[in-house]
């Protein structure tokens, strides 16, 4: 055991950034490496075997274009940069932290956290039609509304458009109080939630009323051509399979359309397939189609978050 490493981390601001909240990510840090880790004001210190403190040292070099700037590191952040170095994918991981998807109203930068996510981001930019699935926190659909509404924005689509199936727990549209707009609205949710990190929320009913972002059942898709649109299906397990078939086909000229939901997780009946499921079977080696699967790595909610569904899938293996 050698003297104590001492890293300055310039300000109380990046400490912060680095340290996450109740400095879990330090203690990540010290978890993954072995040595014992403590932060002092903006003073690192970092004691342990040779090996171990250099280890701690080149995670937090290879993590310093993000808390540099004072922006928060997640456990997937810290986690990824490991993997990175066991696998010597350094540039790789450099290129994901310049890669800028959207600047949020607030000033927060978003990125790709995980290289799975990476991938996605590059298919939806890229692919006119795009299949991501994975469980709940991995950022599948916060990340197509924010390449979606960033290409609305610069002009790239004349509409952004986003649907689900109202099948969830048990409930139909048909049984809930209000007109369309209110019916529809807790479903699309976590769509609307995207929006607003990127729009002021005033702006939002106007282009709505202009038709340029639209909010619809999947049902109201049904007999329509979907041109210059971004389009985003959500939750799309709960789609059947004729459903599935009825949305890809109403793709038209240049549309992009991308398509996510948990295969795990379905609301439909118990003998009813899943036409997330089986579209993913039949489309997939049709040439133009990028297939994305995320999985427990990726999520970058709350780090309990990756151990409930980590324990759920030993569950039910």
């Amino acid at each position: 055991m050698g003297n104590p490493y001492k890293l300055g981390l310039m300000s109380a601001e990046n400490a912060i950034a680095l340290a996450g909240p109740r400095e879990e990510n330090i203690k990540r840090i010290a978890q993954q490496t072995g040595a014992t880790v403590v932060l002092r004001g903006s003073e690192l210190s970092v004691a342990g075997t040779e090996n171990q403190v250099a280890r701690v040292r080149r995670i937090v070099e290879t993590l310093e274009p993000t808390w540099s700037q004072g922006q928060t590191i997640a456990i997937t952040d810290v986690l990824t940069a490991i993997h990175a170095l066991d696998t010597h994918r350094e540039d790789e991981l450099k290129n994901i932290q310049k890669d800028v998807v959207a600047t949020t109203r607030r000033g927060q930068v978003i990125r790709a956290k995980t290289f799975r996510q990476q991938q996605y981001i590059r298919a939806l930019r890229s692919s006119d039609l795009t299949f991501c699935t994975g469980p709940a926190g991995t950022g599948k659909t916060f990340l197509a509304a924010m390449v979606a509404v960033k290409a609305l924005m610069n002009e790239e689509y004349e509409k952004l458009i986003l649907t689900r199936p109202a099948v969830e727990a048990g409930e139909k549209l048909g049984f809930l109080p209000g007109d369309l707009q209110e019916k529809v609205n807790p479903y699309l949710r976590p769509l609307y939630d995207a929006l607003h990190e990127l729009l002021d929320p005033e702006r939002i009913p106007h282009l709505m009323e202009k038709g340029v972002i639209e909010v619809a059942p999947l049902a109201y898709m049904r007999g329509r051509t979907l041109s210059n649109a971004f389009v985003i299906l959500d939750e799309a397990q709960n789609t059947t399979p004729a459903q599935m078939k009825m949305v890809l086909t109403r793709l038209g000229f240049h549309s992009r359309m991308v398509v996510t939901g948990d295969v795990t997780q379905t609301d439909l009946p118990r003998f009813q397939d899943s036409g997330l499921a089986m579209a993913t079977k039949i489309l997939k080696k049709v040439e133009g189609i990028e297939f994305c699967e995320l999985t427990k790595a990726d999520v970058v909610r709350h780090a309990l978050v990756q151990r409930i569904v980590a324990a759920y899938e030993k569950f039910e293996s």
